[in-house]
């Protein structure tokens, strides 16, 4: 893929290197000796000629030998020839249809290792006897299949995510065959279809393939693999590691205690979701005003004491003829901010302590 779209950039420098002429008037020009391209894929042969005469046809030849005593025709301008190579048929055609312009540029797709060696041009004119067959002989070198397909991936959490899997290659040959791949830790592989398009630019194809799905946390650390088939069994295949970041969802536990002649309440409110607020609700009925705070525990474990911290957030207290409410919250919950939360409450002869646990889970 690489190699066709240098060629094609180099295309007006291939007009400008010095022309080989043989005799003079008939003189052709290649923009490099030797091509290199890659099995599967697609290659282009620049050219450009002049002849003494007005060109009908246009011929290409694969050598048999460096001398090319025995070619083979590999391409015919004329559609209705029948001897063309079968190997080669329908996988030859011009980069500009119209023979007029002069330009002999071929693109060979669906590559294989066989397709390496010389090749040569001939041109025939509209009269009888009107021939030429240039001498200089550009090279092809097929190699093994070494680049990879890409995979774009633009995660944006709560958003459906589109995975876009471009195939190597800018050719108008066989359309690849491109599959998804599922594979998880210790899971078996599953198969995923998607959407294969083609984006054309004039006779040459960019084949992709989407896969849209709603990220969860069970995509986490996940592996998604596209795998691209090309004629021949030839694959090639490009895997990407997922990371999701999680929304959270929080889950509180509502307390309510009476305490002798004093009403006591803790309320939590449970947003849905990362960005929503977490608002602890801390009432006491009593007279006069007792005096509450929120704090948070950061024991470990069931058998240790409570180890309280001052809990960072938004605090407000009001007084409603004998309550006293004491407001916290905390906005753009995250997985740091679970824990027990202790609200206490103290007056001069009691002091009430009640616990509410929040939970937060990535889903």
């Amino acid at each position: 893929a690489l190699l066709f779209v240098l060629t094609v950039s180099c295309w007006g420098n291939a007009l400008q290197r010095e022309k080989s002429c043989k005799p003079e008037g008939y003189c052709v020009t290649f923009n490099e000796d030797e091509i290199r391209a890659e099995v599967g894929l697609c290659a282009v042969i620049p050219c450009a000629f002049t002849s003494l005469f007005a060109p009908k046809h246009i011929i290409w030849y694969k050598c048999d030998t460096a001398r090319c005593y025995y070619p083979e025709i590999i391409f015919h301008s004329d559609k209705n020839k029948e001897n063309i190579q079968p190997g080669f048929k329908g996988r030859v055609s011009l980069v500009e249809p119209d023979v007029a312009q002069k330009n002999c540029s071929i693109i060979i797709n669906d590559l294989k290792e066989s397709d390496s060696g010389s090749y040569r041009l001939r041109i025939e004119g509209k009269a009888t006897g009107e021939a030429f067959s240039y001498e200089e002989k550009p090279t092809l070198l097929v190699t093994e299949l070494n680049q990879k397909p890409s995979v774009m991936i633009p995660m944006t959490e709560g958003q459906q995510v589109t995975l876009t899997c471009t195939a190597p290659g800018l050719c108008s040959g066989s359309p690849p065959n491109i599959t998804w791949m599922w594979r998880g830790k210790g899971e078996n592989d599953s198969f995923i279809k998607g959407n294969i398009t083609a984006l054309k630019t004039e006779n040459l194809t960019r084949h992709s393939s989407t896969l849209s799905f709603n990220p969860s946390a069970k995509h986490n650390n996940t592996n998604v693999i596209c795998k691209v088939s090309f004629p021949g069994n030839i694959t090639r295949e490009e895997s990407v590691s997922l990371n999701v970041s999680c929304k959270y969802v929080l889950y509180l536990s509502e307390i309510q205690c009476f305490f002798q002649f004093y009403k006591y309440e803790v309320v939590g409110k449970n947003p849905e979701r990362e960005g929503d607020d977490l608002n602890l609700t801390c009432s006491v009925d009593s007279f006069p005003p007792t005096v509450i705070g929120w704090s948070k525990s950061t024991k470990q474990a069931e058998h240790q004491s409570h180890n309280l911290t001052k809990v960072h957030g938004r605090h407000e207290i009001c007084h409603q003829d004998t309550s006293t409410i004491f407001l916290f919250s905390i906005t753009n919950v995250t997985a740091k901010d679970a824990g027990l939360y202790i609200c206490t409450a103290k007056y001069p002869n009691y002091t009430l302590r009640e616990e509410i646990n929040v939970t937060v889970k990535c889903v």
